[in-house]
């Protein structure tokens, strides 16, 4: 569903990727792992339309998105949940879930009873502002709305960071449960290794901003992919 070719890209004059290529399925979870500053964020970045990449095709369902803007590519179908969250902490949780609707048809703007059905924790806090939810709390709220806009594409950089365990597994609950669907496609940056090893599907590796590793769940040797991923 999501197919990334030979992308390049600069900070200034510093080469941040040297022609990644990745491939992201409908129903399947593609991990993106490596240490801090290989450029998994970068990569997602340039992906969701907030950083300009310099060379490389993103294809969507076979067509070319050229060099989305970030308003492009959630238009298209890409749904970006950053590191860091950014919920807006002085709107409450259902408006910070209306703002997904920014990229969807007039007709289509409601939030989804499988909304509250993922994260019921959210329904009871329609209410509070996203400031005063906790770390965890704030982490399911950008996933909800990132799902608001029913995307085709699900990008998700370091959801784990920072949360309580009780909360890290009902992330991974929902993941699979979105991968199960079978109706979108999942691309996880993640440095949790035992929370990736077991819900990813396919593990992309990167080393200095290159793919160094790659391969299917079953096919890549798990000690040969943390040597790949560890410092």
């Amino acid at each position: 569903m999501l197919h990334v070719e030979h992308l390049t890209l600069h900070y200034g004059q510093s080469q941040i990727l040297h022609g990644i290529d990745l491939r992201a399925d409908a129903g399947r979870v593609t991990a993106v792992m490596g240490t801090n500053g290989v450029g998994k964020t970068s990569l997602l970045k340039a992906i969701a339309g907030r950083h300009p990449y310099t060379r490389g095709t993103i294809r969507l369902d076979g067509s070319v998105l050229d060099h989305p803007t970030a308003t492009r590519a959630a238009r298209a179908g890409i749904a970006y949940v950053p590191q860091g969250r950014e919920v807006f902490p002085l709107l409450t949780v259902q408006e910070n879930l209306e703002a997904g609707f920014a990229c969807l048809p007039r007709t289509t703007r409601g939030v989804p009873d499988q909304i509250w059905e993922l994260f019921p924790v959210l329904r009871d806090m329609r209410a509070r502002r996203g400031g005063d939810l906790s770390g965890g709390q704030q982490q399911q709220l950008a996933i909800a709305r990132a799902l608001i806009t029913r995307p085709k594409v699900l990008l998700l950089d370091e959801p784990t960071e920072g949360i309580q365990p009780n909360i890290i597994q009902d992330i991974g609950r929902v993941i699979a449960r979105l991968r199960d669907e079978g109706e979108m496609a999942i691309v996880l940056v993640e440095q949790y290794f035992d929370f990736t090893w077991g819900l990813a599907d396919r593990f992309v590796a990167m080393t200095r901003g290159a793919v160094s590793l790659e391969g299917a769940a079953g096919e890549v040797d798990r000690e040969k992919l943390l040597s790949h991923v560890s410092i």
